[in-house]
């Protein structure tokens, strides 16, 4: 099949998070597979120029509120990713944000189209992901509703249901989005525009990034506006759990690290923890207790105000831990003022480094990740990899990987409810385990022995391909 992937983000072009991640690596797994895939993303001004080729003629787009000329960049590898240049939409010193984003992405969209009529691209499945390629599934019901692209089956991904792309009903006639289409049953919530619903109408089939988020998002506690509309659309909406990208996350090639290791080979896993420690510049944990880490955004969404609660009462007994991400400026406070609480005991790092995040997975025992909702979750996968035994709370792709110790194939900690005191039960059962190295050990490997290759992903997106064609 040809398969057309437009996405705001490829990595390793550019990425803010697991979208970008997702775009880097499906794409190939399909290629893999034997289909032709174009990867479309913006050229943003953060990306590397150097490798790309300027290819084919600049195409015009015409829209109510001015004409854009878009000329194309490539980079050609496993697939062939192309890059919208539109200089007065994408370089900027960020991806999102503005107050244009509507129109912005309208310009993706509809570059990614025209380039794909320009080249004789005839996709078979035009794969949308998250907001920001919203227009492209809108322009294909309607105006090349028509023509051979329109005829191509339209697959959507929801990366995170709570990014919405929310716009002031007037973009509609900056952006040439008929008034008829404003109703309750097409792109208007709340009497705005939103991209994110404008994709859920117009898809042919829906996707999430993990089977039980799929399910959380047909609830109003995680719908955000919207589970009415997926349960109408439950019988198209399927949720298929994310990979890894082995080229980036293998402890048995990882180049970030002091020292290589495997499942079967572990011992290169003391040394990366001796060295994590003393890059660090803290304390080892005392004997018995053990070492934390925790990588992601200082956000509520990310459980972080559970870890600054309940985490103190186990560094005071001798535990140590690092932290690594940014976020919500007073969550970023929080954490800095432990760090000076706690000097010997709590590193904190924020920012991010891509070199520390791969050490504190493969250094750490215990990988902490209490997200109040995650659609799939990347790194509690790495841990599972690296031997960082996750813990997590239960819920969407978090609980889709993790099994409970207490269970027979138990790979990790899962708590129940987000709350300080279930954050710090879930910290004791850690020491708990910590302190039977026999039996940490089992779960450790048991996690470490985990596939999350992307062959499995991409022969279920394939399938979805395959369904029968758009009306």
């Amino acid at each position: 099949m040809r398969i057309l992937f437009i996405s705001s983000e490829v990595a390793p072009f550019s990425k803010t998070g697991g979208l970008g991640d997702v775009a880097g690596a499906l794409p190939r797994a399909l290629a893999l597979r034997g289909h032709q895939v174009r990867v479309v993303t913006p050229l943003y001004r953060s990306v590397p120029r150097a490798t790309l080729q300027l290819f084919g003629s600049p195409v015009t787009l015409h829209f109510p509120f001015g004409d854009v000329e878009v000329r194309s960049y490539r980079a050609v590898g496993d697939v062939e990713t192309v890059f919208v240049d539109a200089p007065a939409a994408f370089d900027r010193d960020a991806f999102y944000g503005f107050g244009d984003d509507a129109r912005r992405f309208a310009v993706l969209s509809l570059a990614a189209l025209a380039f794909a009529q320009r080249d004789g691209f005839a996709a078979d499945v035009v794969h949308g992901n998250d907001w920001q390629s919203a227009p492209a599934l809108l322009a294909l019901r309607t105006g090349y509703a028509h023509t051979a692209l329109g005829r191509a089956r339209r697959v959507f991904t929801i990366h995170n249901l709570a990014f919405q792309g929310m716009f002031p009903k007037r973009e509609l006639e900056a952006l040439g989005i008929p008034w008829s289409l404003f109703t309750v049953d097409g792109v208007e919530f709340y009497d705005q525009l939103s991209y994110m619903k404008t994709a859920l109408v117009c898809a042919d089939v829906l996707t999430t990034v993990s089977p039980s988020y799929a399910k959380e998002i047909q609830t109003p506690g995680f719908g955000v506006g919207l589970d009415g509309l997926l349960r109408h659309r439950s019988a198209d909406l399927h949720g298929i759990l994310n990979g890894v990208d082995a080229r980036e996350w293998n402890p048995a090639t990882d180049v970030f690290l002091p020292r290589t290791f495997t499942a079967t080979e572990p011992s290169g896993r003391a040394r990366c923890r001796s060295e994590l420690i003393a890059s660090c510049r803290i304390d080892p944990p005392v004997d018995g207790m053990p070492l934390f880490g925790i990588i992601g955004r200082m956000t509520g969404q990310k459980g972080a105000d559970l870890l600054q609660a309940a985490l103190p009462r186990l560094l005071e007994q001798g535990a140590s831990a690092i932290v690594l991400g940014a976020g919500d400026p007073a969550l970023e406070h929080a954490w800095r003022q432990l760090d000076a609480r706690y000097p010997r005991r709590l590193a904190v790092r924020v920012g991010f480094d891509e070199s520390l995040a791969h050490r504190i997975e493969a250094g750490s025992d215990f990988f902490l990740m209490p997200s109040r909702f995650e659609p799939c979750g990347l790194n509690q996968m790495y841990s599972l990899l690296y031997g960082a035994v996750p813990v997590v709370h239960a819920v969407g792709g978090l609980k889709d990987t993790v099994v409970d110790l207490s269970q027979p194939e138990g790979n990790g900690v899962i708590f129940d409810v987000p709350t300080p005191e279930a954050m710090f039960g879930a910290l004791v059962r850690c020491v708990e385990l910590f302190r039977d190295p026999a039996r940490y050990l089992a779960v450790q490997r048991r996690g470490m022995n985990s596939d999350f290759g992307w062959g499995r992903a991409a022969a279920a997106y394939e399938q979805l391909y395959r369904g029968p064609p758009s009306p």
